[in-house]
């Protein structure tokens, strides 16, 4: 897929409206409220949501990731509130992505691998 150079920020939001979501929560500036490290955000991010937009952000990740490095590059600028390729100096052992193409992965990686996902159902507590 190729994302036109056209599309301003807004566009990109309204193309990606749950990874807009998620950069304007766990993903976004204040994330480190929401985990101990980068990793432990991504990983507990998905049972936070619900099965459909799990879904949906999953489909939204595989179009991301068929787009180039520099288009990545340009969607992530505008979705999110953090740079996952710095290593920031608060907190400490936040944690990194030696790109943006892999953090992305780890993200799509939690929203597959997550039970409700899986069993392709809502899973009530409990059960």
């Amino acid at each position: 897929m190729s994302i036109p150079s056209n599309l301003t920020n807004y566009d990109l939001h309204d193309m990606f409206p749950c990874l807009s979501d998620l950069g304007a929560s766990s993903l976004g500036e204040d994330s480190d409220t929401f985990g101990d490290t980068l990793t432990e955000v991504i990983q507990e991010e998905p049972q936070t949501r619900g099965l459909s937009f799990k879904k949906e952000t999953i489909w939204e990740l595989r179009t991301l990731l068929a787009c180039t490095d520099a288009e990545i590059d340009r969607v992530s600028k505008a979705l999110l509130g953090i740079i996952p390729t710095v290593e920031p100096e608060e907190p400490p052992n936040w944690g990194s992505f030696p790109s943006l193409r892999a953090f992305w992965s780890a993200v799509l990686h939690a929203f597959e691998h997550d039970p409700e996902v899986r069993a392709g159902r809502k899973i009530e507590p409990g059960a």
